[in-house]
Formats: structure tokens, sequence, C-alpha cells
């Protein structure tokens, strides 16, 4: 479908450009959201009519945006989650999340305004564009870890998700660590063990030989008599 931008479209182009998207893109969101008109000749009239004023307003709304957004631009929101020993959330962050933590710290923003191009799912901070007008576009941080402290950390440039499976690592290598220590105790046991019944064995062996031995000497001793 042609249609005439009624403001700048990321990727489409700016106001008054025609451009030719698909139909379902053009229906259920260009139209109906009045960022565009079906490019037909009545339109490219009524366009042309109005277009300083078009060009006018969307002028205002883009300063105000500018203007709003020192409010906006860097702030970084802290969301607590629980989360599994590999960092995956229980769960995902909304961009309702978001904006309720913005709002939190007095910027005005709304669910359409957030730009979440991938669902947040584990621990760590993220990037998250905040579009205030389709010409200022501003950056924020979503911080989202297990406890204020682990945000503290993150905050600081620590990545927590490295510290956990370092972390990891270093119990399994203690427990193999203390396996094989376990391992080696049990292994001197047993030749401490052997070396015992071998020894024993021995003493049995020489107190049987001494016996017979004596034994046989009686028997002469009683033949000579």
């Amino acid at each position: 479908m042609d249609i005439i931008l009624l403001e700048r479209v990321e990727k489409l182009g700016a106001i008054g450009d025609v451009v030719t998207v698909k139909d379902g893109y053009a229906r259920n969101f260009l139209l109906p959201n009045k960022k565009a008109l079906r490019a037909n000749e009545a339109n490219r009239k009524v366009f042309e009519a109005n277009r300083a004023k078009i060009e006018s307003d969307n002028a205002s709304r883009r300063d105000e945006a500018q203007n709003a957004s020192g409010s906006v631009e860097g702030k970084q929101i802290v969301l607590i989650r629980a989360a599994s020993q590999t960092g995956q959330l229980y769960g995902s962050v909304s961009v309702k999340d978001i904006v309720d933590g913005l709002i939190a710290q007095d910027a005005k923003v709304s669910k359409s305004m957030i730009v979440l191009e991938r669902p947040i799912k584990t621990l760590g901070v993220f990037g998250v564009k905040v579009v205030l007008h389709p010409e200022v576009t501003v950056n924020v941080q979503v911080n989202v870890a297990r406890s204020d402290d682990e945000a503290e950390l993150q905050k600081d440039g620590v990545n927590v998700l490295d510290q956990m499976f370092e972390a990891e690592q270093a119990e399994i290598a203690a427990e193999a660590i203390e396996a094989q220590v376990e391992a080696e105790v049990a292994s001197d046991a047993a030749d401490e063990a052997e070396a015992a019944a071998n020894a024993k064995r021995r003493e049995e062996q020489a107190a049987a030989k001494a016996a017979a031995e004596a034994a046989g000497l009686s028997a002469e001793a009683s033949d000579d008599a």
C-alpha cells in the first residue's frame, strides 16, 4: 500500500514522503495511529493544503520533547527480580515495569514510547530506547538484579553473572579437591589396613611356625628318653 507520512517514521521516511508498506502494517499501525494517510489523489490534496500546519505542529511537539528529554536521558531504573543461579529470571521484564520505574523518577513517558528490542530475561544492565517524539530518542538503563547490593555492583560495572559463574566454578573446584582428598585419605587408610592385616598374618604365621617347631623338639626329646 502507498501512504503519505504525517510524521517521521524510522526506516520509512519523513513528513510528506510517499512510501510503500505492507497492507497489514498500514492498516494495523500507521493509519489508525494517524502517522500516515492513504496515498490517493484526495489525500494528497488534503495533505498539501495542511502541510504547513502539520509541519508546524510537529515542530512544536519536537521542541517539547527535546525540552523534556533531559529529565529522561541517562536515567537508570532498578528492578529487583528472583533469578536462578545461572542468572535467568523467573519471568521477564515488561514495558510496564520500565514505564513504572521511570515515572517513579518523575519522567513523563508512556508505554508506546518504550522500544524493547528483545525481552529482558536475565540479570544485568540493559540499554533501552525511549522515543519521546519521532525525531527525539533518548536512552535509559534497566538494572535487573536479585538485590539492592547486586544492583549497586552492576551500577559500578561489575558483571554479576560472571561473578556467579566464577563462584560456581570455584565451588565445583573446591568440591573436586575435597573429593580427591577424601579419596586419598580413604586409599591411605585402606593401605594401612592392608599393611596391618599383612603384619598380623605374618605374626600369626611366625607364631604357628614357632609352635610347630616347639612341638617337633618336644617329640624328639621324648624319643631320646
